[in-house]
């Protein structure tokens, strides 16, 4: 289970956005949904990650983010003699933090 307890205690302030931005960042890879954002058909290198806030909503219950994640696309190479190719990629995600528990859900937007 993720969860975002800075970003809760931040929620209304001025440093809201950078704390989401960097606990998304600060998560340990493997964790975000990124394979479901690959445009190449690639393995996710999640090793090094940014984060942008893109919109922000207050639910009743909730704390509603539009976040986009660059990261690497690792391609793998077309024959022996062909390394694998590092590619920038980005997808964007929704984030669904919830208010009681700071428990972080995310998807990932369909392009």
């Amino acid at each position: 289970m993720l969860r975002l307890p800075d970003s809760l205690l931040a929620w209304g302030s001025s440093s809201f956005e950078q704390t989401l931005k960097q606990e998304i960042e600060n998560l340990a890879a493997g964790t975000l949904p990124l394979h479901h954002g690959v445009s190449q058909g690639g393995k996710v290198d999640d090793s090094k990650i940014t984060a942008i806030v893109l919109r922000v909503a207050d639910e009743s219950s909730t704390l509603d983010a539009h976040v986009g994640i660059f990261f690497s696309e690792i391609i793998g190479g077309c024959s022996c003699g062909d390394d694998p190719q590092t590619q920038n990629a980005y997808c964007e995600m929704h984030v669904c933090i919830e208010k009681p528990t700071a428990r972080a859900v995310f998807t990932v937007i369909p392009e």
